[in-house]
């Protein structure tokens, strides 16, 4: 009934044996015997979304279980996680790990996995999933979360925010190989592909937490300037005056300017020695 592989070396790789997910309330459950709920408020589900999320199960399995209704002897209707769960089908599993709720625990649902959010030992993917459930769950808003957990929207908001990073990431946290100061400077960059370049980077360098947050500065700095660039032309008078400042500094320098008037100027030096030689040029200008 269980088969090893489905999990990939996702849930697999951080519940490393059957008795273990079984204690965390998580069984294998064959695809097939899956329905879809009737009442399921979402209907378009974004191809390219869904076949990332495919290919990251593919390589290193499903993170975050989904949560069905048991229906019959042998069947299930799918309460949250039908993303997950057309993923799981495309990257071509045959079990998906899962958890099975009784049609009207909710009271016990809520106790339990408030009660499991306290608990000090969680990792911080293990506390955002227990908050998606009592959103997806129990209708929860974050206000209604917040009163009943004892935190601040804004720290539930972070929470969930997490969930939204690559599982590579995801699984790292979990690990132990990066912090959560480290996954809350990443969650600041919108796409994926540079989330995971820096994290990369993380784990070849060991780069600290204040390391990766002046990297996601300066990228989204430089996405700022691209969309501001694209978005209207320079008024004249900053175009001449980046002209000639380019002409005494002998670089492409750059000026970016906000609608409310702000700005910066970018000039880029190509070495040390290339650095020295502006520095110079700006002194003597004084």
């Amino acid at each position: 009934m269980v088969k090893r592989n489905a999990l990939g070396r996702g849930l697999g790789a951080l519940i490393d044996d059957a008795e273990k997910m079984k204690q965390a309330g998580i069984i294998e459950v064959e695809i097939g015997k899956i329905e879809a709920n009737p009442y399921q408020p979402r209907s378009n589900f974004d191809e390219e979304s869904l076949e990332e999320l495919a290919n990251s199960i593919r390589e290193i399995g499903l993170i975050q279980p989904i949560t069905l209704r048991k229906t019959g002897a042998d069947k299930y209707q799918i309460i949250a996680g039908e993303r997950r769960l057309r993923a799981a089908i495309k990257a071509g599993l045959e079990t998906i790990p899962s958890y099975i709720r009784q049609a009207k625990d909710e009271g016990m649902l809520e106790m339990a996995l408030v009660e499991n959010i306290q608990r000090e030992d969680l990792d911080a993917i293990e506390i955002a999933v227990s908050y998606q459930r009592l959103l997806e769950e129990l209708n929860f808003t974050q206000e209604d979360l917040s009163g009943r957990v004892g935190k601040k929207r804004s720290t539930i908001a972070n929470y969930l925010r997490l969930l939204k990073l690559p599982a590579v990431i995801q699984k790292a946290l979990r690990e132990k190989e990066i912090s959560m100061g480290h996954a809350r400077a990443l969650i600041n960059i919108d796409d994926s592909r540079a989330q995971e370049m820096i994290f990369a980077q993380i784990i070849k360098y060991g780069f600290s937490v204040r390391k990766v947050e002046e990297m996601v500065r300066v990228l989204n700095d430089e996405n700022a300037e691209k969309t501001i660039a694209g978005r209207k032309e320079l008024p004249n008078a900053f175009r001449n005056f980046k002209g000639v400042l380019g002409k005494l500094l002998g670089a492409s320098v750059r000026i970016s300017v906000s609608e409310k008037g702000k700005g910066k100027i970018v000039i880029p030096f190509k070495s040390e020695k290339d650095l020295e030689r502006i520095v110079k040029i700006v002194e003597n200008t004084k």
